[in-house]
């Protein structure tokens, strides 16, 4: 049995054990880590015991507790279900102007159509319904069809140009290539340009002017200030839809371009229809 040996520096025992001259000290865990260790070991027995824990073939031990977690899932989604239930029946019931007149509604309403935005219409309107070509900027004050709450409602309910809705929103501009010259389309391109900003020449504006009485009128109004009826746009808010300039709304004229959304009421049900129209509503440029 080898000599105890002490360390010169510390003055601690060693465990005699020496690796490259270098010597391990003996020092033992304290007394009270010891019994925590233990202490934690009998606790983990007791909770395999206690509670769902070691696997088997096709389950796992189900703890003498009866313990689990699914259930405590499902009943939270039973009581989140059933404190739901009374804002959808209130919702159905009510008319948009109603829910948004109820703060507690409104805020459910927007919340929920605001999650059925982002599945249903983000990949035409963008995630924050900014818009891109083609497809209409929903924040702003320019709507085609109007944009109070039950308009908006009526649009989404029914879509625009969707020929499986007999109540679809339509509105169709003729192809004015076919029907004006080449020189009356540019002059007016100039004219509709002018009424929001600046143009190549000048000089095209007053005969584009009469042109655009005597062609557009019916469905922009005589001040190009659209017709909601109709769907036709408001000209004058420097607002394009298809690209700005001259070269754009010639194109326009030309050979029109007509958009097409999807009626949602058979997709999506009265709720959620309803839930999107106080959404779309609320982002800041509904009326």
């Amino acid at each position: 049995m080898s000599e105890e040996h002490i360390d010169e520096v510390s003055g601690v025992s060693t465990t005699s054990h020496e690796w490259d001259g270098i010597r391990e000290l003996n020092n033992p865990l304290p007394r009270w880590w010891i019994t925590i260790f233990y202490v934690t070991i009998v606790w983990a027995i007791g909770y395999t015991i206690a509670y769902p824990a070691w696997p088997l073939l096709h389950s796992a031990t189900t703890g003498v507790l009866g313990y689990s977690s699914r259930n405590d899932v499902k009943n939270e989604l039973a009581a989140a279900e059933a404190a739901k239930s009374k804002y959808l029946a209130a919702v159905k019931s009510k008319s948009v102007s109603e829910i948004e007149s109820d703060d507690a509604l409104r805020e459910f309403a927007i919340a929920a159509g605001g999650a059925a935005f982002k599945v249903n219409c983000m990949q035409c309107h963008g995630s924050g319904a900014e818009g891109s070509k083609g497809f209409p900027n929903l924040n702003d004050d320019d709507w085609l069809w109007g944009g109070k709450a039950e308009q908006i409602q009526q649009t989404i309910t029914h879509g625009i140009r969707f020929a499986a809705d007999p109540d679809t929103r339509l509105s169709e501009m003729p192809d004015f290539g076919d029907i004006i010259t080449a020189d009356e389309i540019q002059q007016v391109s100039a004219y509709v340009v002018s009424l929001s900003g600046k143009v190549a020449d000048a000089s095209l504006i007053q005969p584009g002017a009469k042109v655009f009485s005597d062609n557009c009128v019916a469905c922009h109004g005589e001040n190009a200030e659209g017709n909601r009826e109709f769907g036709a746009p408001n000209l004058t808010d420097a607002i394009w839809l298809y690209g700005a300039g001259e070269a754009a709304v010639a194109a326009q004229v030309r050979g029109p371009k007509e958009g097409v959304m999807p009626a949602w009421l058979g997709r999506l049900g009265e709720i959620k229809v309803k839930e999107l129209a106080v959404y779309v509503h609320s982002l800041g440029g509904g009326e």
